[in-house]
């Protein structure tokens, strides 16, 4: 009136189905579908935030790489399905041991990897390895069968031993793979020696 505004028209629409489908599939898409663990995209995401953090800190942390042992002969004798309950203990077990900052994520199968962060030096990855490996030995109770394990470790510092996520998954497994040939449930760190082994062992094979 008079060319001054008397009221408001208004229109909204409720997004909230919206936002809860988008943050599901957010989830679905970083997530491991059998344990809800962080997956390979996630862990990769956070190792290139926390590497860049540790660079501008001038502070270290490690990938650690983790490998059941003998988990193939459960999954081949008992059943993918009772592998599937394995796993999820072994997950829920490793979430224990998970420091606050530190990221536990699945790959797929029976590989696991801790991101450790905030590290005054790589002993303190070498501790959390020994106390996973215990953890690692005690029984599993599976659908009242059970079930012993042991695990091989291999891990990887930054920015000792790499700078981005490609370079310390892949360090960090040479390193796990030579845990499994020192007679496995052990860790060992990567060193230019063992990488020196895994590039002859691949181009024998490859030969």
């Amino acid at each position: 009136e008079n060319h001054q505004p008397v009221g408001m028209v208004g229109y909204s629409v409720d997004i909230t189905d919206q936002k809860a489908s988008q943050e599901a599939i957010w989830h679905q898409a970083h997530h491991d579908k059998l344990t809800g663990l962080p997956n390979r995209w996630l862990l990769q995401d956070r190792i290139t935030q926390n590497v860049a953090i540790a660079n501008r800190e001038k502070r270290q942390g490690a990938l650690m790489f983790l490998d059941l042992d003998q988990f193939k002969k459960i999954n081949d004798t008992l059943g993918h399905e009772f592998g599937d309950q394995v796993l999820l203990e072994v997950s829920l077990r490793l979430s224990k041991l998970v420091r606050e900052g530190d990221t536990l994520a699945r790959l797929g199968g029976d590989e696991f990897v801790m991101l450790l962060t905030t590290l005054h030096d790589l002993d303190e990855a070498a501790e959390v390895a020994r106390r996973v490996l215990l953890e690692m030995k005690l029984p599993f109770s599976i659908q009242g069968r059970e079930v012993r394990l042991g695990a091989s470790i291999g891990i990887a510092g930054y920015p000792i031993h790499g700078e981005d996520s490609d370079t310390l998954l892949k360090h960090a497994d040479f390193a796990m793979y030579h845990a499994k040939e020192n007679g496995r449930d052990n860790y060992q760190f990567y060193t230019a020696d063992i990488h020196q082994q895994a590039s002859t062992r691949y181009q024998m094979e490859h030969e």
